[in-house]
C-alpha cells in the first residue's frame, strides 16, 4: 500500500493527514502552530510540532512513525516555507515532495482541486485561485499595517474605532462599547486602546472579533456597518483574483474558510458581496486545507479523480 502525507501548518494549530491511494484518511494528528523557525527555540518547536502530528497521525493509521515511508507528501505553512523545508527533509520521507503556502492548500480542499477562488479570513485574510490553465494569483496577506481587511483584527480594530468615537461624543452610541469593555475588564476605552498598544498581542486583540457580529446580529448600527464594509473588502479581494485569472463572464466556485466565518450573518453578507462584484456564488469549502494537501500529494504520484470522504479531518 503506497502511503500520502498532507500537512497544514498555520499560526494557530497543525494538522496532518495521512491517506492511502484511494484518498481514504487512515490516521491524522492536531498541535500548536509551526509557522517560525528562525530562532533555535522556534526551530524545535517547529520540528516537535510536525513530529509530533506526523507520530499521532501513524499511531492512529497502525504505523510505525519510526519506519514509515511515503510515496508522496504535500506541506502547506503560513509565514514561507523557504526555510522550513530542509528541516523537513530531514524528518519525513518520502519519493516526492511538494511545499507551498497555506493558501494554496486550502484552494486545493476548497474546490476539490477545480479551478476557483478561496477567501480566507482568519486573524488576517486573503483571496487565493487557480485557472483550468494552472495560472494561480492572489489579493491581500500583506499583513495588519497594509491589509488584512475583513479579518479578525480588523473587525476589531474598527470596533474599537467606533467605541472612542462614541466615547468622546462625536460618533453614534454604541453597544460594542459594553461589549468590549466588559470582554476587556477595562474602565472606559481610552484605556483599552492603550492595552491594544501595549498589552494584547494581534491573536488577543482579533479574539474581539465575534462581539462585532454579535451586536451586528442585534441590530446594532456601528457594528452592522462594520461587517458590511468587511465584506465588501473581501469581496474586493476576491474580485481582484476573478479579473486576473478569468474572464468577465466566468463564473467559477468562490470558498470562505477561517474564524471570520464562523458568523452566519458576516457568511451571508459575503456572499451578497461577492454575488454583486462578479457574479459567483460563495460557500463553504468542499474540504479541509489538509484535505488539500493529500489531494496534492495524491496528484504528485499521478492519482487524481479520488477524493477523502468530506469532512474526515
Amino acid at each position: 500500500m503506497r502511503l500520502y502525507l498532507g500537512i497544514d501548518g498555520g499560526q494557530s494549530s497543525t494538522t496532518a493527514l495521512i491517506a492511502n491511494e484511494a484518498g481514504r484518511i487512515l490516521g491524522r494528528g492536531l498541535g500548536g502552530p509551526c509557522n517560525h523557525v528562525a530562532a533555535e527555540e522556534r526551530r524545535k518547536k517547529f520540528l516537535t510540532t510536525i513530529g509530533g502530528c506526523i507520530a499521532e497521525a501513524c499511531r492512529e493509521s497502525r504505523l510505525d512513525p519510526t519506519s514509515v515511508a511515503f510515496a508522496a507528501a504535500c506541506f502547506g505553512f503560513s509565514g514561507g516555507v523557504e526555510d522550513k523545508e530542509p528541516y523537513v527533509r530531514e524528518l519525513v520521507r518520502a519519493e516526492k515532495y511538494r511545499f507551498t503556502h497555506d493558501a494554496e492548500i486550502a484552494l486545493n480542499g476548497a474546490t476539490g482541486a477545480r479551478p476557483g477562488i478561496v477567501m480566507i479570513a482568519g486573524t488576517g485574510s486573503i483571496a487565493f485561485g487557480r485557472n483550468g490553465a494552472g495560472e494561480t494569483a492572489r489579493a491581500g496577506g500583506w499583513g495588519y499595517i497594509f491589509g488584512d481587511e475583513g479579518g479578525a483584527f480588523d473587525l476589531s480594530r474598527l470596533a474599537l474605532r467606533a467605541v472612542l468615537q462614541a466615547e468622546e461624543g462625536w460618533g453614534p452610541p454604541t453597544e460594542l462599547r459594553a461589549l468590549l469593555l466588559e470582554a476587556a475588564q477595562a474602565p472606559n476605552a481610552n484605556t483599552l486602546m492603550h492595552s491594544f498598544y501595549n498589552d494584547f498581542s494581534r491573536a488577543d486583540i482579533a479574539s474581539f472579533a465575534p462581539l462585532v457580529t454579535e451586536a451586528a446580529q442585534r441590530g446594532d448600527r456601528a457594528a452592522l456597518e462594520i461587517v458590511e464594509e468587511a465584506c465588501r473588502k473581501l469581496a474586493w479581494y476576491v474580485a481582484g483574483v476573478h479579473r486576473h485569472l478569468f474572464q468577465p463572464e466566468d463564473r467559477v466556485p468562490v470558498a470562505h474558510i477561517g474564524g471570520v466565518f464562523q458568523s452566519s450573518l458576516l457568511r451571508e453578507a459575503f456572499a451578497r458581496a461577492v454575488n454583486a462584484s462578479i457574479g459567483c456564488e460563495a460557500g463553504p469549502p468542499r474540504y479541509s486545507p489538509a484535505e488539500g494537501a493529500i489531494l496534492e500529494a495524491l496528484r504528485l504520484d499521478g492519482i487524481t479523480g479520488v477524493h477523502p470522504p468530506a469532512g474526515t479531518s
